[in-house]
């Protein structure tokens, strides 16, 4: 099987972007991991895959497959991707489209100056539905990882993320704490690591340790979270500058039942063909 793709990024957060409209695909678990592979195959952190929605409210169906070949429910760098690939490859001519995602609705939006917003929805705190195992909701929570207590904040941002806060994002042990908390028992999905720094109340830097793709340059989903939680703890405004390794991004949340407007770009950087 020879297989048409676009190899994009967004922040650093690298992907495959495969037309499930014009080819047809049969990907299973084994071709998504060789596809990932940095070293036989075409190498990204997620594959993302472009499809029609049978939804009457959705212009497309966005699929996420992480690097380990198993399918997640969103990815906000990704989303940006998502829609200026279909951009460019004239599946629509909108600059704001509405995509179906396993976790609902998004709406990402090409903007004038070439960055792309995605309205990436309410963030949920709910234990039982991000899913986290707590008898309460409250913004901070404390781990047992490896014996040590770490004092995290829960939230889904479409996935499930434990953020915590850190004194340096550079000294973080990410490597460390990183897989301990992705495989924690106390999240039966598996947990998206965050590791923030507060510079001041519009500023931080973070690094993620993604659940199934290990740390990325990048993470949306990990932005908005962070963001909420340091937020909910008190710590930051409403609007705030991320700066990850590969990129900075914008988010912005009001609180309460309010949406995460996430900001960043959005970067093709080749085309080719793969035999499957």
């Amino acid at each position: 099987m020879t297989l048409k793709f676009t190899k994009m990024h967004g922040a650093g957060n690298d992907f495959v972007v495969l037309d499930g409209i014009r080819q047809s695909l049969a990907l299973t678990p084994e071709k998504l991991r060789f596809i990932a592979d940095r070293h036989f195959g075409i190498g990204c952190d997620q594959i993302l895959l472009v499809e029609r929605s049978q939804r009457h409210d959705a212009d497309f169906r966005y699929r996420i497959f992480n690097a380990d070949g198993g399918e997640v429910e969103q990815c906000g760098n990704g989303a940006r991707c998502f829609v200026r690939f279909v951009h460019e490859k004239q599946l629509t001519g909108k600059k704001e489209i509405v995509v179906e995602t396993k976790s609902g609705l998004i709406s990402p939006k090409l903007e004038d100056d070439g960055r792309v917003t995605v309205n990436m929805g309410a963030p949920v705190f709910e234990a039982a539905r991000i899913p986290f195992a707590s008898v309460s909701d409250e913004a901070i929570q404390t781990l047992d990882v490896a014996g040590q207590a770490v004092q995290i904040t829960a939230v889904s941002m479409g996935n499930p993320h434990a953020v915590q806060v850190v004194a340096d994002a550079d000294t973080a042990p990410v490597e460390q704490l990183g897989p301990l908390i992705e495989h924690h028992a106390r999240f039966p999905n598996r947990v998206n690591a965050g590791f923030m720094q507060v510079l001041d109340r519009t500023h931080i830097r973070l690094r993620v340790f993604e659940r199934g793709a290990g740390e990325t340059l990048s993470c949306g989903t990990g932005a908005c979270a962070a963001v909420v939680a340091g937020i909910r703890r008190g710590l930051l405004d409403d609007t705030v500058h991320v700066a990850t390794r590969g990129g900075t991004l914008t988010i912005t949340w009001q609180g309460d039942a309010n949406p995460v407007l996430m900001t960043g770009p959005a970067i093709t950087v080749f085309e080719g063909e793969i035999n499957l």
